[in-house]
């Protein structure tokens, strides 16, 4: 008897759901430990080194274009902004509000895909960024 197969996003999504949320408590625990800013950079300069040994490993192409580096770039620029706020808000506030409130992204992407990027609009996409806002709501009381 096989293991059934799984969806690659699926497997992948829920490895980062798991991985991510061990990643909040820790890093909870580690702002209450040193200074959140320093707790932020020592994350990220563990998974930094990983990433990149990940690229070389695989069969990642090393080609960069212009517009892609610099898109990565900022990608990475608002990523680090973002963790330096968790960091900081984990260790003043409750990990249940930060992280929930952390993990609301998908709504802003969701907003600006509709807004900016041409995404059509649909009851039910509205209704699913109305629902997780009230989702957000309920758990972070």
């Amino acid at each position: 008897m096989g293991f059934p197969e799984i969806d690659s996003a699926v497997f992948f999504g829920s490895i980062t759901m798991v991985t991510w949320g061990i990643w909040v408590v820790l890093g909870n625990a580690a702002s209450e430990s040193i200074d959140p800013r320093t707790a932020a950079a020592i994350s990220y300069l563990v998974a930094g080194p990983l990433a990149l040994g990940y690229v070389l490993v695989s069969d990642a192409s090393l080609a960069i274009t212009a517009k892609g580096g610099l898109l990565a770039g900022v990608a990475g620029l608002f990523t680090g902004i973002g963790l330096i706020s968790m960091y900081v808000g984990l260790s003043g506030g409750s990990t249940t509000v930060v992280s929930t409130l952390g993990a609301m992204y998908f709504v802003v992407a969701a907003l600006i895909g509709m807004i900016i990027l041409g995404d059509q609009v649909t009851i039910t996409r509205f209704a699913g960024i109305a629902f997780a806002i009230i989702g957000v709501a309920l758990v972070s009381q």
